[in-house]
């Protein structure tokens, strides 16, 4: 086992009140964006956090994966669901790798003497 999730996930939630108290401003914006979310009908609740947590391995984020796979869990996504939604995720990583690649071509094409 790499990580013990479920402790990262309740350390986050420990730690998360520290901030809270801090800035209850912005911890209060942040809760409303994602309680905004969850209003949404286009996407259900299971597929919304399939996007986050293809999106949290993107980002690297380990406090965002615990949160969204407990989500994702709860919601109902399978571990097929779950693992397609992160083969979304390597792809997108390697296109940005190539985009980026390619960036880094022409930065150095134009330093050329």
């Amino acid at each position: 086992m790499m990580n013990n999730w479920t402790d990262t996930l309740t350390n986050l939630r420990k730690a998360a009140g520290a901030f809270a108290e801090a800035n209850p401003p912005v911890v209060g914006a942040y809760r409303g964006l994602n309680e905004a979310l969850g209003k949404g009908q286009a996407l259900d609740a299971k597929t919304r956090e399939l996007i986050a947590l293809a999106v949290a391995v993107t980002t690297r984020c380990d406090g965002c994966i615990s949160s969204h796979a407990a989500a994702a869990q709860q919601a109902g996504a399978t571990a097929e669901e779950v693992a397609e939604a992160l083969g979304t995720a390597v792809a997108l990583n390697a296109g940005a790798a190539y985009v980026y690649s390619v960036r880094a071509l022409e930065a150095f094409g134009q330093f050329q003497r």
